[in-house]
């Protein structure tokens, strides 16, 4: 696991795009904070509507650097127990192009030990979208990943590309600040 960190973590420094294994399914990843990266994933996926992508962190901590926080949001954090993406608004300190129109951001807090050390030694936060082409069905296992999807990273991460252990894609909420909640997927 150790070889495949730093492996992907010299790639999301250099400005490339990786193929990991996330707490969820297999996602393509690069820093979220660089356009031209998340804009060469838009294209890998042949995506059309640029409404976002979320982003993977390894702590509720730093969660102020990059979105307004409502105060639901501690709460949520604190009692899920699968993996959930919350929506958050006024999305800050990221790629413009990762946003959605309304200044939001998907961002999860991972629980996965490969992610969470991944993302503290690249001390910013990894873009996290399903490794498939857009309106495809996403892939819970590696070999289901189109071989167009592996060929368009430039690193493909080796841990876990054995697992068969299925998982399904995170909940998904939407925060305002004002406290309303929407639950987009359960």
């Amino acid at each position: 696991m150790d070889k495949d960190i730093e492996a992907a973590l010299d790639v999301l420094l250099k400005g490339g795009i990786i193929l990991y294994p996330t707490d969820t399914i297999w996602g393509i990843g690069c820093d979220a904070t660089n356009e031209r990266a998340v804009e060469r994933i838009y294209k890998i996926k042949k995506r059309v509507d640029k409404e976002g992508m979320l982003v993977l962190l390894d702590s509720p901590a730093r969660l102020a650097q990059y979105v307004e926080i409502p105060d639901v949001a501690w709460e949520l954090v604190d009692v899920a127990e699968k993996p959930l993406t919350i929506i958050y608004p006024g999305a800050k300190n990221l790629a413009a192009n990762l946003m959605a129109g309304d200044s939001s951001v998907g961002i999860r807090i991972v629980k996965d030990n490969f992610c969470i050390k991944l993302i503290q030694k690249f001390k910013r936060p990894v873009v996290s979208t399903s490794a498939n082409i857009s309106g495809a069905r996403s892939p819970q296992v590696f070999s289901e990943i189109h071989k167009d999807i592996i060929d368009s990273v430039d690193y493909v991460v080796k841990w876990r590309q054995d697992d068969l252990t299925r998982i399904n894609p995170s909940g998904i909420i939407k925060l305002r600040l004002n406290g309303e909640v929407k639950v987009i997927r359960e």
